[in-house]
């Protein structure tokens, strides 16, 4: 068992340093930065319904079946969010969106975020106590599912007002919650499995609200055509690429 422990433990924190890979984009000059950003937006917010469509949904239905319960999770985590996220403009909606006072979009990333790097480190835990080389597969598809996420996750920082080095340290922040993850489901064992069920569509409602109430309506500020054909493009990116991720899970 404690090889276990240490193979599950050693993928999250693996995981969690992939969230460190914005730091190739400090080096790009603030011009560059925001000329690219939207971009990066859109990657996200393709990024985020392809994880809710193509991963997080079919992964639960296949799993249990598609049935009313399935239903309520995801409108409770669309629920959540909205909750979560009037809370957030109750505290901040008479502050501009600055370092000091970071955009609603960017707080509502980081939470929506967090579930879902706790649901990886779960999923993680729970293929390693199948055996370890099922563990290192999934770490390995966990890896590549995450970097294109942790990088539209630091351009959505950006975007909602957070410094270059606070987004940074946020963004793997974030990231070592897969760690409490892996640990619950080492200890509770199949009772994580039964956890996971809940997790997992309250998530994807999640990252549904994130993406289709917050950055596509971003998106629309850009009305020019060309601009928009390149948005349009990334957030075609953001969706294609999580649906090539399952060459690599299958």
């Amino acid at each position: 068992m404690s090889e276990v422990w240490i193979y599950s433990l050693g993928s999250v924190l693996l995981v969690s340093l992939v969230s460190l890979i914005g730091i190739f984009t400090i080096s790009l000059s603030s011009k560059t930065l925001n000329r690219v950003l939207i971009y990066v937006i859109s990657l996200s917010a393709g990024a985020l319904i392809g994880d809710a469509f193509i991963h997080l949904l079919p992964e639960i239905v296949e799993e249990n079946g598609f049935n009313l319960n399935i239903s309520i999770y995801v409108i409770l985590g669309i629920i959540g969010s909205f909750a979560i996220e009037k809370i957030i403009h109750w505290r901040h909606c008479h502050h501009p969106t600055t370092k000091d006072h970071p955009h609603p979009f960017a707080l509502m990333n980081l939470f929506g975020d967090a579930v879902h790097n706790f649901i990886d480190g779960l999923i993680i835990g729970a293929a390693y106590l199948v055996s370890i080389p099922v563990g290192i597969a999934t770490t390995f598809a966990v890896i590549l599912h995450e970097i294109p996420q942790e990088i539209g996750d630091f351009g959505v920082l950006l975007h909602g007002g957070f410094s270059k080095k606070k987004a940074l340290l946020l963004n793997f922040g974030i990231g070592l919650v897969a760690v409490f993850g892996a640990v619950l489901a080492l200890i509770l064992g199949e009772a994580a499995e039964n956890f996971h069920v809940f997790l997992v569509p309250f998530a994807a409602g999640s990252f549904i609200y994130i993406a289709a109430a917050d950055l596509i309506p971003e998106l629309h500020k850009e009305t020019k055509v060309s601009k928009s054909l390149l948005q349009l493009f990334w957030f075609c990116m953001g969706v294609g690429i999580l649906a090539l991720l399952l060459l690599v899970e299958a």
